[in-house]
C-alpha cells in the first residue's frame, strides 16, 4: 500500500486506527481530581459521594492529546516513508555491479556510490548475493560473489581513479563469476565515455549468462578536459574539449598555477553552440610563462581538466649573434636566418642594436638569456671575455657555429668544447680526393640519442677537431667518415656547444633540413637548470620515478603506492593504474606526463542493443526517509506533555509557598488599583529626583572611590590604581566590587562608599572648608580615607622639613577631627584581614601605614589583635599605592616600582585586599582572631 510522497512497509497495521473511538471513550471517563473544600464538612462529604457515583468526564484538550499519541503510535508502527523510492530490480542468482571509477566519475562520485548502495540494499533484502568490480582497479582485484553486507564495505572502500577504464578485461572477469549464477541481473554503472573495445566487452559481459540488464547513466556527458597548453610566442595557448552536439554555448576559465600552488594567471575558453572544442591564450610575459607548473580548468574536478607542465613547456629566452652584415636583398644567405626559422615556435629571440662585439656581448647578458647562438664569430673581444666566462659557468648554454672566422680565430678553451686544427676541411671540391659526407647515427651520450639520422644530409665543408681521448665523449653527432659534426660539453652548471658547420647552407644542406629544427630543440632544453635531468634521462631511456601525482579530483599529490616508474619514450605514453598523470622525475628535472593529449576525444557512450529486458535509472540521492523515528520522537514527547497535564490537574505543580502567593496577589491588587485611579495617580508616585539615578548605581555594587584633584595625571592614575585593585580583588577573593567612582567632595554623595582614596597634589587647590567639613562627618559616620603624600623619597610627614605633599596633608588634618595615630602595629588586624602582611609597600616601600591609635591595647596577651571595634576613620602613607596598583586595559602595569622588584607590586596589591577586606568586615576579623581566647575562657 502507498501514495505519493508517503508509502508504508507495514500497512496493515493501519487498521489500528479504527481503535481510537473505542479509545476516546476509555478517556473520557476519567476520575475528577482531588479539590480543596471549605467547611461545612457535611457539605463536603455529600459533593464527594455524589461524584463517586458518576466519574467525570476528562478535559477535551487531554483526550484529544491522547488520541494524537495513540494515532502517532499505530503511524509509526505501519513504518511510514516520505518520498518513497520504486524498488530497484536486483533480483535473480545474483546481482553483479560493473562500476566505473575513472576520471570521469569522480566529479559526482558520490551520487555513484548512493546509487549502488540502493541497489546492494535491495539485493540484501532479497538475499541476492553480489558481485561487484571497478573498471579502473588491478585486473587481479577480488570481486566475489559477497554478501550484501560485505558488497557495501567494498563499495565504500573504493575511490575513483586519474585512469581511463578497462571495460574489456574487468567485464571477460565478470563474465567469467556468472558462469556459476547463470541467470544474474547485470547493473553497468558507467562514467558516460566511450572507449576502444566497448562493444566487444558488452557482448561478452551481456550474452551468455545475464538475465536483465540495470543501466545506470548521468543524463548528459558534462565533463571538460584540457588537452594542449602550448607556450608560443605571444602567450600560452589552450585547448579544451567537451561532448560534441552540445547546443548550449559555454564558458570554462582556466588558472595557470606555479610550483607552490599559487594562482597566477588565468583565461576564458569559449564553446560555440555545438562546437566540441575551445581555445584561448594566456597572454603573459614569458618571464611569467616560465613559472607554469600546472594549468587547470575551475570547476572541473576530476584528472582531465588538469595538465602539468615540464621543462618542454618552458620558453627560454635566446640570444643571436652574428658578425656578418645581414644582405636584406638575399635573406637566405644571412647567417642567422634558418637559425631564428628554427627556434622562433618554441624561444624568445633577443639580438643586440650593434654589430661591434664589444656592445653586443654586454647588450645580450643584460637580458639575462639561457642561451646564446654564436654564428661564425671569432675571437672574442678579451674586455668582455670574462662576462661571457663567467655567465657559462654560471649555468648558460653557449652555442657556435662554424665559419671563416671561426676557422681563423684559434682554439679557445674556455669558449670551446673541444680544440680545433687550423683552418678548415673541404669535401668534393675539385682539388679534393673525398666527396661530400653524410650524417650517421647519433651517438647514445647524446642529447639526439633518439633521433633519425637524416639521410638527405650532406656536408662538403668543416672545420676539423683535435684528436684528444675525450673527443668520443663530447661528440653528439658524427658524419659517416667519423669526424664530428656537433660536439658538446658541460662546463661547471654551463654547456659548450659547437656546429662544424656554418649556420646557413653553403657548408651544408643541415640548417635547410628537419633535423635542424630538433637539433636546436634539444640544445634549447639543454639551457634549462631542470631540463637538463630529464633531456639525459630521455636520451638514456631511464626510467623516472613518480614524483607528484594527479589524483582523481584534479590536485597534485604523493605518489600512490601503485605508481611505478615511467620510462619516456616517443609519442603519447598510456595513463595506467602503475604509472597515472603526473610528474616524474626529481626535484632536479621532471616530465610531465597528462591524461589527455592533442588527439583526444569525448564521445558519449551508447546504451548496448541487447535482447534482454532493461531498465534505465540515474544517478541520484535516496530522497526517501524513514518517518518511523520522528513520529515515534513527537509520541514520547505528548506522553511527556500528558505526565505533566495530569500533574498539573492533581495540583502538584500548584503548590507554591503562602507568602509567594501572597506577594504575587498583592502585586496583583497593586496593578489593578493603579490602573482604577489612572494616569494623575501614577504621576503623583513619581517623587524621584535629579541624582537618584546615580545614588541606585552606587550602592548596588560595592565601589572603592578616589578624590578628583583637579590635575589629569593625577587623576587617571587613581583612577587606574583602583581599576587594577578591582581586578585583584575580583581574582582572590569572593568580593567583585564595581568600576572604581571619582568623587567631588565638594557635592557628591561620599556615604556610598567604604573607603575613599586621596592622593595628595601640592598643585592641585586647596578644598574649601565645606568640603572639609563634609569630609570630617563621613570620617564621623563610618567612613574611612586614606591620604597618599606619594612622597616616599622626600621627607616624611613627621619630619620638621616636609616636602610640599606633606605640607598641603597639614592644612587639610588641621580642619579635620582627626584621632591620634601611629604607624600599623605588628599584632595589628591590618596585617592579618586576608593575606599575612609584615609591611604596607606601594610604589616606593619604605612608608609607614599610619592608622588610628588603640589606647587601650597594654595587654598584648590577652588581646593580641589592636583596635577590636570599628576601623580606623583615617589611614596615610607616603608609598604611591595608586602607582603601584595602576594598569593598563591590558593589566599590564603602568609605573614600575622603586625599587624594580616584581614581588614588591604583589605586595602592594595584598596590601590593598587587606585594607578593602579590613574595611567591610569591621571588627568581624577581630573577632575571628579571639575566637581561641573566647574558648578557653568559656572552658571550651
Amino acid at each position: 500500500m502507498s501514495w505519493l510522497p508517503l508509502s508504508f512497509g507495514a500497512p496493515m497495521i493501519l487498521w489500528g486506527l479504527l481503535a481510537l473511538p473505542v479509545i476516546w471513550w476509555l478517556l473520557r471517563l476519567t476520575p475528577p481530581k482531588p479539590q480543596a473544600e471549605i467547611f461545612p464538612p457535611l457539605k463536603i462529604l455529600a459533593r464527594v459521594l455524589r461524584r463517586e457515583e458518576t466519574p467525570q468526564q476528562s478535559p477535551w484538550w487531554l483526550t484529544l492529546l491522547r488520541l494524537l499519541m495513540a494515532a502517532l503510535v499505530v503511524i509509526a508502527l505501519a513504518e511510514p516513508v516520505f518520498n518513497p523510492r520504486e524498488k530497484l530490480p536486483a533480483e535473480g542468482s545474483a546481482l553483479a555491479l560493473v562500476i566505473d571509477n575513472s576520471w570521469a566519475s569522480a566529479a559526482d562520485w558520490g551520487k555513484r556510490v548512493a546509487t549502488a548502495e540502493r541497489l546492494i540494499g535491495d539485493a540484501g533484502s532479497n538475499g541476492v548475493p553480489v558481485v561487484i568490480a571497478f573498471t579502473a582497479e588491478k585486473s587481479n582485484a577480488e570481486i566475489g560473489p559477497f554478501e550484501a553486507a560485505a558488497a557495501l564495505d567494498r563499495l565504500r572502500a573504493a575511490k575513483p581513479r586519474p585512469i581511463p577504464t578497462d571495460r574489456p578485461a574487468v567485464y571477460a572477469r565478470v563474465a567469467a563469476t556468472l558462469e556459476r549464477l547463470s541467470g544474474a541481473s547485470v547493473a553497468v554503472l558507467a562514467d558516460g565515455l566511450a572507449a576502444n573495445g566497448d562493444d566487444a566487452a558488452f557482448k561478452t559481459l551481456l550474452e551468455k549468462n545475464a538475465s536483465r540488464l540495470v543501466w545506470v547513466t548521468s543524463d548528459r556527458l558534462a565533463v571538460t578536459g584540457l588537452t594542449g597548453a602550448d607556450n608560443q610566442v605571444d602567450g600560452f595557448a589552450l585547448t579544451a574539449i567537451r561532448a560534441p552536439g552540445d547546443p548550449a554555448p559555454a564558458q570554462v576559465t582556466a588558472g595557470a598555477f606555479d610550483d607552490k600552488g599559487r594562482r597566477i594567471a588565468d583565461t576564458t575558453l569559449t564553446f560555440a553552440p555545438g562546437e566540441a572544442t575551445a581555445t584561448g591564450t594566456m597572454a603573459v610575459p614569458f618571464e611569467l610563462r616560465n613559472d607554469f607548473a600546472s594549468i587547470a580548468l575551475d570547476g572541473e574536478h576530476q584528472a582531465g581538466a588538469v595538465r602539468v607542465l615540464d621543462e618542454s613547456s618552458k620558453r627560454r629566452r635566446v640570444g643571436l649573434l652574428s658578425q656578418a652584415e645581414a644582405d636584406q636583398a638575399q635573406p637566405l644567405l644571412s647567417p642567422l636566418y634558418y637559425i631564428r626559422r628554427a627556434l622562433q615556435p618554441f624561444a624568445d629571440l633577443v639580438e643586440p642594436s650593434s654589430a661591434d662585439l664589444a656592445d653586443a656581448i654586454p647588450q645580450l647578458l643584460d637580458q639575462k638569456p639561457a642561451m646564446i647562438i654564436m654564428a661564425d664569430v671569432g675571437t672574442i673581444p678579451e674586455q668582455v671575455r670574462p662576462r661571457l666566462v663567467d655567465w657559462v659557468n654560471n649555468g648558460g648554454t653557449l652555442v657556435r657555429f662554424a665559419g671563416p672566422r671561426l676557422a681563423a680565430g684559434g682554439n679557445d678553451d674556455d669558449l670551446l668544447p673541444v680544440r680545433l686544427r687550423s683552418g678548415e676541411r673541404a669535401l668534393g671540391g675539385a682539388l679534393s680526393w673525398t666527396t661530400p659526407q653524410a650524417v650517421t647515427e647519433f651517438p647514445k651520450n647524446g642529447p639526439f640519442a633518439d633521433l633519425s639520422p637524416p639521410s638527405e644530409v650532406t656536408v662538403s665543408r668543416q672545420v676539423l677537431a683535435e684528436p684528444t681521448p675525450d673527443i668520443v665523449e663530447r661528440t653528439w653527432a658524427t658524419l659517416a667518415d667519423g669526424t664530428p659534426l656537433v660536439t658538446g660539453m658541460k662546463k661547471d652548471k654551463g654547456t659548450l656547444v659547437l656546429f662544424h658547420v656554418t649556420p646557413e647552407a653553403t657548408w651544408s644542406s643541415l640548417p635547410i633540413s628537419g633535423s635542424f629544427v630538433e637539433m636546436l630543440r634539444r640544445v634549447v632544453q639543454l639551457s634549462r637548470n631542470q631540463g637538463a635531468a630529464v633531456a639525459n634521462a630521455e636520451a638514456k631511456a631511464v626510467s623516472l620515478p613518480p614524483y607528484r601525482m594527479i589524483d582523481a579530483d584534479g590536485l597534485l599529490a604523493p605518489p600512490s603506492p601503485d605508481a611505478r616508474p615511467l620510462v619516456p619514450g616517443a609519442g603519447p605514453l598510456p595513463v595506467t593504474l602503475e604509472n597515472p598523470p603526473g610528474l616524474y622525475g626529481s626535484e632536479t628535472g621532471v616530465f610531465a606526463h597528462n591524461l589527455l593529449n592533442a588527439a583526444s576525444t569525448f564521445a558519449p557512450l551508447a546504451r548496448p542493443q541487447i535482447s534482454l529486458p532493461v531498465t534505465t535509472i540515474p544517478y541520484a540521492f535516496d530522497e526517501s526517509e524513514n518517518l518511523k523515528g520522528p513520529l515515534v520522537a513527537v509520541a514520547l514527547l505528548l506522553m511527556v506533555l500528558d505526565t505533566l497535564a495530569v500533574f498539573w490537574m492533581g495540583g502538584l505543580l500548584s503548590r507554591r509557598p503562602r507568602r509567594a502567593a501572597a506577594t504575587t496577589a498583592a502585586a496583583a491588587v497593586v496593578i489593578v488599583l493603579g490602573g482604577l485611579f489612572g494616569h494623575a495617580d501614577l504621576a503623583r508616585a513619581d517623587d524621584s529626583k535629579p541624582g537618584d539615578a546615580q545614588a541606585i548605581e552606587d550602592i548596588s555594587k560595592t565601589r572603592i572611590a578616589y578624590v578628583i584633584t583637579g590635575e589629569p595625571g593625577v587623576d587617571s592614575i587613581s583612577r587606574a590604581g583602583l581599576e587594577g585593585l578591582t581586578r585583584f580583588l575580583v581574582e582572590k577573593t569572593a568580593l567583585e566590587p564595581g568600576p572604581p567612582a571619582g568623587v567631588d567632595i565638594a557635592k557628591d554623595e561620599l556615604s556610598f562608599f567604604p573607603l575613599i582614596y586621596w592622593p595628595i597634589d601640592a598643585t592641585a587647590p586647596m578644598p574649601s572648608q565645606a568640603a572639609i567639613a563634609r569630609i570630617d562627618a563621613y570620617m564621623q559616620q563610618g567612613g574611612t580615607v586614606l591620604f597618599d603624600t606619594r612622597d616616599q623619597f622626600s621627607n616624611g610627614i613627621g619630619a620638621d622639613a616636609a616636602s610640599p605633599a606633606t605640607e598641603r596633608l597639614r592644612d587639610i588634618l588641621a580642619n579635620l577631627n582627626v584621632p591620634p595615630l601611629e604607624p600599623v602595629p605588628s599584632d595589628h588586624v591590618l596585617t592579618k584581614s586576608f593575606f599575612i602582611l609584615p609591611e604596607f609597600p606601594g610604589r616606593f616601600n619604605g612608608s609607614p601605614l599610619w592608622v588610628e591609635a588603640s589606647l587601650d591595647a597594654s595587654n598584648t596577651e590577652n588581646r593580641p589583635v589592636r583596635v577590636g571595634d570599628g576601623v580606623s576613620p583615617i589611614m596615610i602613607t607616603a608609598n604611591d599605592f595608586a602607582g603601584a596598583w595602576a594598569v593598563d586595559e591590558n593589566g599590564d602595569p603602568l609605573l614600575p616600582t622603586v625599587p624594580p622588584d616584581p614581588m614588591q607590586r604583589v605586595y602592594a596589591l595584598r596590601a590593598g585586599v587587606n585594607i578593602m577586606m579590613y574595611m567591610l568586615t569591621g571588627n568581624y576579623k577581630s573577632d575571628q582572631v579571639h575566637v581561641p581566647v573566647l574558648l578557653e575562657r568559656l572552658g571550651q
